[in-house]
C-alpha cells in the first residue's frame, strides 16, 4: 500500500508528496520516502509529522480472475505504482513456489514518464524486476526533456518523448487490461481519455490526483 504524507518541518509545511510501503508475503517491511520540499530538506533529527490516507491499491485473491496490469506514472507518481509492482513481483514469486496455485497476474507493463533519466525514481529495480520476469512484466521509460547521455544500462528502456497511444493500444485489451495512474491531473486527464477511446471502461481505469 502506500500513504499520502503531509510532511512539517520546523514549522513550515512541505509539497504533499507519496511515500511507499512495501510488506512482502515474508513479512519484511520496508519504508521509502520521496519528498517535494523547494526550501527546505529533512536531515537526521529533524522532526516530521505524517497524515495518513488513500485507498489506491491492487489486492487479489487467488479466486480472482487473472488481469493484465498497465501501470502510468508521471514524475513522482511513480511512488505507488511501484509498490504495486513489488506486490505484483511477489505474487509471481508465491506463484513459482507454488506450483502456479496461487493468484498470477497475466502481465504488467509500466510507462512512467518524467523530465530527464536523473529524475526516473526506482529505475534501477525496476530494470531488474523487468530482467527476472522478462515473460511477464516490461516497462518504457519516457524522458522529455533529457540533455545528457542516457546510462547504458537503462538505454534500451528509454524513449524520448511523452507516453503515446500506440504504446498504451498495444498493452489495452478490454476485456483483461486493469489500469492503474498516478501523475498530475492534466496527465491523469489525457491519459484516461486515450484509454476510453481504446475501449477500456471507467471501472478498470483507476487513479490518483493528488498533485
Amino acid at each position: 500500500t502506500f500513504f499520502f504524507v503531509l510532511c512539517t518541518i520546523a514549522e513550515h509545511t512541505a509539497v504533499l508528496e507519496v511515500c511507499h510501503y512495501h510488506l512482502s508475503f515474508h513479512f519484511c517491511a520496508y519504508f521509502e520516502c520521496f519528498l517535494l520540499c523547494p526550501t527546505w530538506q529533512c536531515t537526521a533529527g529533524s522532526h516530521v509529522a505524517m497524515r495518513v490516507g488513500g485507498d489506491f491499491f491492487f489486492h487479489p485473491l487467488p479466486s480472482d480472475p487473472s488481469v493484465d496490469l498497465l501501470l502510468v506514472a508521471g514524475g513522482v507518481g511513480i511512488n505507488p505504482l511501484y509498490s504495486i509492482l513489488l506486490h505484483a513481483t511477489d505474487l509471481l514469486h508465491l506463484n513459482r513456489v507454488s506450483g502456479g496455485r496461487d493468484y498470477n497476474i497475466g502481465s504488467a507493463h509500466l510507462c512512467y514518464s518524467a523530465k530527464n533519466t536523473q529524475e526516473l525514481l526506482f529505475k534501477h529495480s525496476i530494470i531488474d524486476v523487468c530482467r527476472e520476469f522478462p515473460d511477464k512484466v516490461s516497462c518504457n521509460f519516457h524522458v522529455t526533456q533529457q540533455n545528457t547521455d542516457v546510462e547504458p544500462h537503462i538505454k534500451p528502456f528509454v524513449n524520448c518523448g511523452r507516453i503515446t497511444e500506440e504504446e498504451l493500444r498495444a498493452h489495452v485489451d478490454p476485456q483483461r487490461t486493469l489500469c492503474y495512474l498516478c501523475g498530475p491531473p492534466p496527465m491523469i486527464e489525457a491519459i484516461s481519455k486515450t484509454l476510453r477511446d481504446l475501449n477500456l471502461t471507467k471501472e478498470r481505469i483507476i487513479f490518483e490526483k493528488w498533485w
